[in-house]
């Protein structure tokens, strides 16, 4: 089923080119295996009810990205959910000024997988969206994601190398490695993304029980995308076009967070090894 972007301020053509395993043309990635778990919020509410969105932004002195960000918030949001990672300039001050509805959570740990870990469990909405604060993606595409929810998807995944996609910062390096681990992910888990390091991604609330968001980096978007896939859930890709930082520097570190991504995907693909590495942790934890 195609997945049309509902009204956008920046629209784009639906996914294209991407074939089935019968050779069909579908616009989405789909291994459907089990059904997601039936309880969460909005089950007392109408069948036919709009689903509420919940949007997660995780922050660390954004203060001058955020009004970019919430201008191009969609009117209808069920509630905007700020994690702010321990900011020492005025980001939660002007999140509550651009936004005065706003939910400020004030990072208990550290690390943007840390602060989703944190936002998603404060959600209230049926449908939750992963966004950034620098102002890379844009919110306006939000209904886009939406749209391959109520579609059948479970789980919507931006993609910047699908039609209708695109990037305006992404380096020659980060291409590259990006690719490099796309190929390693699809090939161990039999899976066909075609972006696996993007982190502009939407879901609905069930889904939460597979993913278990335990890490602390810029390698959770690649351990939900695998944990999603490994639970059978429907995974439509969605096109996505990701722009410059705004102001200020990224945290992310292609080297480093490569190396942290390249961990997960070892960890996730051997339970023993995943389980060995997890009393590392802790023993560290307890001995700091």
């Amino acid at each position: 089923m195609p997945v049309e972007p509902e009204e956008l301020d920046r629209p784009g053509p639906g996914p294209g080119g991407a074939r089935g395993r019968s050779g069909s043309p579908v616009s989405a990635i789909t291994w459907l295996t089990e059904a997601p778990p039936v309880t969460g919020p909005g089950l007392e509410r109408s069948p036919s009810a709009a689903p509420r969105v919940s949007v997660v932004i995780p922050t660390l002195n954004e203060e001058r990205n955020l009004p970019f960000v919430f201008e191009r918030l969609p009117s209808s949001l069920h509630e905007v959910i700020v994690v702010d990672g321990h900011s020492t300039d005025g980001t939660v001050e002007a999140a509550r000024r651009l936004r005065p509805d706003v939910r400020v959570l004030h990072q208990r740990g550290r690390g943007k997988g840390n602060a989703l870990q944190e936002g998603f469990a404060a959600c209230t909405g049926e449908i939750i969206v992963m966004l950034d604060a620098d102002g890379s993606t844009d919110a306006a595409e939000i209904p886009r994601f939406v749209a391959a929810l109520k579609n059948g998807a479970d789980f919507a995944k931006g993609s910047r190398f699908v039609q209708g996609g695109g990037s305006s910062d992404i380096t020659a390096l980060r291409r590259i490695g990006n690719r490099v681990l796309n190929a390693f992910v699809n090939s161990l888990y039999g899976t066909r993304y075609s972006d696996l390091c993007y982190g502009y991604n939407a879901f609905w609330w069930r889904c939460l029980p597979y993913m278990r968001v335990d890490c602390d980096g810029f390698e959770v978007e690649t351990l939900i995308n695998i944990r999603i896939a490994q639970a059978g859930l429907v995974i439509h890709e969605v096109p996505s076009h990701e722009y410059y930082r705004i102001y200020g520097t990224s945290n992310l570190r292609a080297v480093r967070d490569g190396i942290r991504v390249l961990r997960t995907i070892a960890l996730e693909r051997l339970p023993t090894l995943r389980r060995a590495w997890a009393v590392v942790g802790a023993t560290r934890t307890a001995v700091s």
